[in-house]
């Protein structure tokens, strides 16, 4: 798979997730309708089952998709809750995304 492909797939996988918690987050904190909880469950199903298209190790993918998924929240804070992130936030994603990077594309021996 290749790198750009791998990102792509974990960013689509953290959209999935981030969706699936936030939608019953705006019922259970924001009043808004019970039914949002259908839509939910098919982004966490989505989300599984994205996570679940990388060829190698769980563990591993667990461990890297971690990186992405904070790159992506706070995406989500700037675009869906309107928060500008500082400097800071933008810094902790620079490095969780070198984390990844050396979790997901380090050389590997045989």
């Amino acid at each position: 798979m290749t790198e750009l492909r791998t990102v792509g797939l974990f960013a689509l996988t953290a959209l999935a997730e981030i969706a699936g918690c936030y939608l019953p987050y705006l019922w259970l904190r924001e009043g808004k309708s019970i039914w949002l909880l259908i839509p939910s469950a098919l982004s966490l199903v989505a989300f599984v089952w994205l996570l679940s298209l990388h060829p190698t190790a769980a563990g591993r993918v667990y461990a890297a998709y971690g990186g992405v998924y904070i790159c992506i929240a706070i995406l989500w804070l700037w675009t869906v809750n309107g928060i500008r992130p500082t400097m800071w936030d933008i810094v902790g994603s620079i490095v969780a995304l070198l984390g990844m990077a050396i979790i997901m594309f380090a050389p590997r021996g045989a």
